[in-house]
Parts: structure tokens; sequence; C-alpha cells
């Protein structure tokens, strides 16, 4: 569009500027004419015969105001031919400067139109997504209508089976009250029988109290009573003495594991307390010698029995002990074996590796089934 408008003024001022042209042109055209019939005629007078002296003078005077004329007349070309050409400037500015103009407006009206093109293609646009939303609209509205339809079938169901629902629940109403009529009777013959059982609980309770004591007293019973045959078989394979029962070895083992075999049988080695201990430990070993529960392991020289107590007095053969840090156990020689123990009767101290048989001793209290 734009084009066609510039192509339109453009041939206008062409038009404008050629018709000057024209003009200006049969202007100079027709003053030329003018000037070349007064030089014919000019000449034509010049190359006639002199005839008579004061013509000739009218001549010259008529030739030179010819010249003047001529003159006159070529400044008068010259002034019009110059502002023609300012004319034609002015012209010529004046159609740059609308020419300029038409070029803003050209220039404007393009972009309005590429601005309406845009808005046009925007508009199409939206038209389109106009009529795909219409459409879905469309088939939603026909999906709403047939899902209106079905929900109203629904509420016509539901409205049937709230009216059977309504009946029912005035039946239940009338069951309900019935029910809650039992309901009282029964709580009422509950709250009866909720009475006998507290006091039925408290007998119970009474007789479980008296149960428990006589379970209690039963299995006091039963634990005295197998505490006795504990001492009945163990005096079988121990030997029972005052309060002590006492058992004597017939392998051989070191300090450490023969204490051992009698912790792991709820004993410890023998603890001599008194001379008729002491005795009964000679008459119990026979010939043998035999560990008892005394060490100075701890601290030399401090002899202590197997409870912790520390020994008062013993009876230690002559010159013992004297064995030093290598002989910290003691053991107990009867006369019959003296000779292999120095000629001395009595406690020896001797290295707690060596191999000797050992005597148990654990309290009547104590007594288990090893």
């Amino acid at each position: 569009m734009s084009d066609v408008i510039y192509d339109d003024v453009m041939r206008t001022e062409s038009k404008g500027m050629k018709t000057e042209r024209v003009e200006m042109m049969v202007d100079i055209y027709e003053s030329a004419d003018a000037v070349r019939d007064h030089d014919f005629r000019t000449e034509t007078n010049t190359h006639q015969p002199l005839q008579r002296t004061g013509s000739d003078s009218v001549r010259n005077r008529s030739s030179r105001a010819a010249a003047v004329c001529l003159a006159l007349l070529c400044v008068l070309l010259l002034t019009a031919v110059i502002v023609l050409c300012v004319h034609i400037h002015i012209k010529s500015t004046n159609y740059t400067e609308e020419r300029n103009k038409l070029l803003n407006k050209i220039t404007k009206l393009t972009e309005e139109r590429d601005g309406l093109i845009f808005t046009n293609k925007n508009l199409t646009n939206e038209r389109d997504q106009l009529i795909f939303t219409n459409k879905n609209l469309t088939n939603e509205r026909d999906q709403q209508i047939f899902t209106n339809k079905n929900l109203t079938n629904e509420r016509d169901q539901l409205i049937f089976t709230n009216k059977n629902l309504t009946n029912e629940r005035d039946q239940l109403i009338f069951t309900n009250k019935n029910l809650t009529n039992e309901r009282d009777q029964l709580i009422f013959t509950n709250k009866n029988l909720t009475n006998e059982r507290y006091q039925l609980i408290f007998t119970n309770k009474n007789l479980t109290n008296e149960r428990d004591q006589l379970i209690f007293t039963n299995k006091n019973l039963t634990n005295e009573r197998d505490q006795l045959r504990n001492e009945l078989q163990i005096c079988a394979e121990w030997t029972c003495y005052q309060s002590s029962s006492y058992y004597i070895s017939k392998e051989k083992k070191n300090w450490t594991e023969s204490r051992r075999y009698c912790t792991e049988r709820g004993a410890d080695l023998i603890i001599i307390n008194n001379t008729e201990e002491q005795d009964f430990v000679k008459n119990m070993s026979g010939a043998a010698a035999v560990w008892i529960g005394l060490t100075d392991s701890e601290v030399e020289n401090t002899w202590k029995w197997v409870d912790g107590s520390t020994l008062t007095s013993g009876f230690w053969a002559s010159r013992q002990p004297f064995g030093g840090t290598t002989e910290n156990c003691a053991v107990t020689v009867p006369l019959v074996s003296a000779k292999d123990w120095d000629n001395s009767e009595g406690w020896h101290d001797e290295a707690c590796k060596r191999a000797l048989q050992w005597i148990c001793e654990k309290r009547i209290s104590q007594l288990i089934l090893p």
C-alpha cells in the first residue's frame, strides 16, 4: 500500500515539474524568435545601399536602440531564467519536504498496516481458539446434560430409597423402644448379678489367699523335705562332721584345679578352725597328703583361708613355712607320710602347681547334690 502511494506522489511531482519546464521552454523560444527577427531586419537594412546620409544616421540610431533593446531583452531573459531557476529550486525544496512528509506518513501507514496485519493474525488465532473452546464447551455441555439426566434418575431412585429407609427407620425406632425397655430390665438384672459377682469375687479372693498360703506352706515343706533328702544322699558320698560335710578326692590335681572342683559343687577347700577338725582331717585322709584352703599367693607370709579370713594360729610342721615365693599353698601331711616331707607331721607350704589329693568342705545348710 505504501509503495502505491509513493509511486502516485512521484508521478504527480514529475508531471508538475514537466509542466513548468515546458512553460519555461516556450518563453525562451518566443524570446529567441523575437531576437532572431530583429537581427534579420537589421541585416537586411545593413546590406541595402546607402541612399542618404540622414537616413543612415537614423538607421544607426535605430540599430543602437535595437542593440540596447536586445541587451535589455537578454538581461530580462537572464533574470527570468534566474527567477525560474529559483522558483524551480523552491518548488523542488517544497516537493522534497512534501515527499519526506509523505514518506513519513507512508512509513507510519506501513507500520499501522503491519500492526493491523499482526492484530488481524492474533484475532484470527483467538477466533480459532474461541471456535475450538466453543466446540469443547458444547461437548462438555452435552456431557453435562447427559450427566444431569443420569443424576436426575439417581435422585429419583434415592428419593424412592429414602422413602423405604424412612419406613424402615420408623420400624427400627419402634423396635429400639422395645429393646430399650428390655435393656433396662437387663440392666436391673445385671446389677443384681454384679452384686452377686462382687460377693463371689470377695469369697474367691479369700479362698485364693488361703490357697496361696497353703501353696507357700507346701512349697516350704517341700524345700525342707528336698533339703533333708539331699543331706541324706550327700552323706552317702560325703562325710558329715558337726555342721559341715567333707569330701576327699581319689585323684590328684594342683591347688587351683582342686579348688575349682570344690566350688563347682557348691563347696571350697577345707578350712581347719580347731584341733578337733585337724584330727578329723588326719583320720579322713589316712596316709595321703592333701591340699587345704590356705595360701599366701596375694601377700608373701600373709596366709589367708579361701573365705578371705587371715590365719591366726595353725598346725605347721617344724621349720614351716619356709618355701618363700615359690611355695604359696598349704598341704596337711599325716604322720605315716612324714618321711616324704622332711619327717615332719603337720602343715607344709608347697608349690601350688604340684598335683595332690584335696578335701572339700561345705556347710550342711548349703548342701546340694553335685
